[in-house]
């Protein structure tokens, strides 16, 4: 009976919470680990939905974000660079130390959606089959709220499962800054 009340509890604060939608975009640098390879430049872009709870906040996401690895020097290779998009799915708890800074923190989800691998003779490769379909990862990182309903952050996503690359054990891991706002 006990944990039913906290429940009822639970559920009756969650509905009165705080929540707003918002879209975030950004920049993004990413690399594969253990792998002979420089980090890409990319972009990010989608949407979220933050359940204020006080101290912690709730954040599901969903965003389009690019990925991959680029080379330097192709001596040797045949490979200039390989751009992985993926569908990224955040689930962030984040902890608000102040109105106006918080850290964060949570799993991630991706599905890949397309490829765009140049080679050094100049031609694209757009399979996707040498790639797993799907990635996992956490992310943390740093948020700052701003004036008007905008906010910042910087983050950074850590591959937990490899990829499989070409059959090789790589990870994706992706640097990002971010502008937000919330509606």
């Amino acid at each position: 009976m006990k944990k039913l009340l906290v429940l009822v509890f639970a559920l009756g604060f969650l509905g009165t919470a705080q929540a707003q939608f918002g879209v975030r975009a950004g920049f993004s640098s990413a690399n594969f680990t253990d792998f002979d390879s420089d980090a890409i430049a990319g972009f990010h872009v989608g949407g979220y939905y933050k359940k204020d709870l006080g101290f912690l906040s709730l954040e599901p996401g969903v965003q389009f974000s690019q990925k991959g690895y680029q080379r330097n020097s192709t001596v040797g290779h045949t490979t200039k660079n390989d751009r992985i998009n993926y569908l990224d799915i955040p689930v962030l708890v984040r902890v608000n130390f102040l109105p106006f800074l918080n850290v964060f923190a949570g799993p991630q989800g991706s599905l890949l959606v397309s490829r765009n691998m140049e080679l050094v003779n100049g031609d694209n490769v757009t399979d996707t089959e040498p790639i797993r379909g799907y990635d996992i990862a956490g992310v943390v990182g740093v948020g700052a709220n701003l004036p008007f309903g905008l906010n910042a952050q910087v983050s950074y996503d850590i591959g937990f499962q490899s990829v499989q690359y070409y059959d090789q054990d790589v990870k994706n891991n992706v640097f990002k800054i971010s502008v937000g706002y919330d509606f």
